[in-house]
């Protein structure tokens, strides 16, 4: 195959892949009116855990479980405490204000992989927290009233528990020979074990099943967990990290002007600034392809 019929095809499946992911955020905005947060998280894991399975059968590859302390570690924060966090943040507030605070994660990663892993914060670090920050500051606008307060800060916590998985994902990385898709595969089942006892206990709004939740697992679990993460693993090994990471940055764009189109959340003019100084800091931090900070990750 010749180099420019590749970039062409990873072209085209990055633009799918951010596609389905940036949509998934408009299905977790509809979802949160028919079903709790605990049980959309628990039965999206539970449906995408055989699909991933099915996957990892169907291109021969082992079932065998990876190292357990660090796996375990990474589904709690990186699947649960992020999902369930990101689902509740959906609730009180809009698709795409969630989605820009939560893709603060690449700031976090930065600052966890700083404090555990060594990895000291270069000048181009310091630049993109600086451009994030006054984004943030923007996004939130803290002085206009505590109404979406509540949201900001369960969004903020699911980037930051998403950030402090994926350094885990570094250390297990750093230290075994880990195949991704058997890792993701089974963080969708230890997803599904630690939220299934909230979603047993704690006392949510009641599911109701009706033809918009069944379509929204449907595509939650096929197109969002196992479609996407096939795709992206696609994409990931037909381009450079550093594009792929770039690419993975059209999630939350594209997630904000869905939410603009299909759901009316108009941002504000301080609210569309502080998402350009947002999207600035995080393409500073993700250039360089030896950033601490660049992290492959799932649109959600």
């Amino acid at each position: 195959m010749k180099s420019g019929q590749l970039d062409h095809a990873a072209l085209l499946l990055m633009g799918v892949t951010v596609l389905i992911w940036a949509f998934n955020w408009i299905v977790m905005k509809e979802m949160a009116r028919y079903v709790g947060p605990f049980d959309l998280v628990f039965l999206r894991f539970l449906f995408a855990f055989p699909l991933l399975f099915l996957m990892l059968l169907a291109s021969r590859q082992k079932l065998k479980f990876p190292p357990f302390r660090l796996t375990v570690l990474i589904a709690l924060f990186q699947m649960a405490a992020f999902a369930c966090l990101s689902q509740f943040a959906l609730i009180d507030g809009g698709a795409g204000h969630v989605v820009m605070l939560t893709y603060t994660m690449p700031f976090w990663v930065v600052l966890l992989a700083w404090l555990l892993l060594g990895y000291r914060p270069t000048r181009r670090h310091v630049i993109g927290f600086v451009l994030a920050a006054f984004g943030l500051l923007a996004v939130i606008a803290p002085w206009q009233g505590l109404g979406t307060l509540r949201s900001s800060i369960l969004a903020i916590g699911g980037g930051f528990c998403w950030a402090l998985g994926t350094v885990f994902s570094q250390m297990l990385f750093q230290r075994h020979r880990v195949n991704v898709l058997n890792l993701t595969a089974w963080q969708m089942f230890l997803g599904a074990l630690f939220t299934l006892p909230f979603a047993l206990v704690v006392p949510q709004q009641a599911l109701e099943w009706r033809p918009e939740v069944i379509w929204g697992l449907a595509y939650m679990a096929v197109m969002a967990s196992a479609a996407g993460w096939g795709l992206w693993l696609l994409v990931v090994r037909r381009v450079s990290a550093t594009i792929a990471g770039l690419s993975s940055l059209g999630v939350p764009v594209l997630a904000v002007i869905l939410a603009w189109i299909l759901l009316a959340e108009r941002p504000t003019a301080l609210e569309l600034v502080g998402i350009v100084l947002m999207m600035a800091g995080l393409v500073v931090v993700n250039w360089s392809s030896s950033a601490p900070g660049r992290v492959r990750r799932s649109g959600v």
